[in-house]
């Protein structure tokens, strides 16, 4: 159980937080910008939830405990013996979500420019975030060792989100379509 008496310590003025391991990271080292770029991602879904009902409020809602669990999961470098970490059920629970979305919905066409509804726009929103989150946590790979699934993961959220955000726009019959070159004259 986490309890926050004190919202502020100081500790963070010379430029560092702490990992769950009780390491210090710079603010701006990869592995703290992944959880701080997924932790953005869970603002953005909160905003969407404002136009959400029903099972896409439900959807997102998992999806924001996960994203709780993401950030405990990349802020803890090595093996901690209890550690929370992000599971394969997790990504296996996104990608039925995804699969049952996808069933009614139009083909694509064109890609697709963010907007429709305004759940719709802000999923779009979300999913580009999720999209930095995740390239931010393969940088981070590269010297820190992440893991796969907590990439495997924020790959598979940006997909779901693109999906519902398809969903919620009338089942893809009121996206809105590139259409390449149309401005191009005059």
């Amino acid at each position: 159980m986490v309890k926050l008496n004190k919202i502020y310590t100081r500790t963070g003025d010379d430029g560092t937080t702490g990992l769950v391991d009780g390491s210090r990271r710079a603010k701006h080292d990869a592995r703290v910008a992944a959880y701080g770029t997924a932790d953005e991602a869970n603002s953005a879904i909160g905003v969407a939830r404002l136009h959400a009902e029903g099972a896409d409020d439900a959807m997102l809602a998992r999806i924001q405990n996960d994203l709780f669990d993401l950030g405990a999961d990349l802020a803890t470098p090595g093996e901690i013996t209890g550690a929370l970490r992000v599971t394969q059920a997790q990504v296996d629970r996104l990608e039925r979500e995804i699969d049952a979305m996808n069933v009614d919905l139009e083909p694509l066409t064109s890609f697709i420019l963010p907007g429709g509804s305004a759940l719709a726009a802000q999923l779009h929103v979300a999913r580009t975030v999720v999209r930095r989150a995740e390239r931010i946590a393969v940088e981070a790979n590269e010297t820190d060792a992440i893991g796969e699934l907590p990439i495997k993961y924020l790959n598979r959220l940006s997909d779901h989100l693109f999906v519902m955000a398809r969903h919620c726009n009338d089942k893809g019959r009121a996206d809105v379509l590139w259409v390449p070159g149309a401005n191009r004259e005059g």
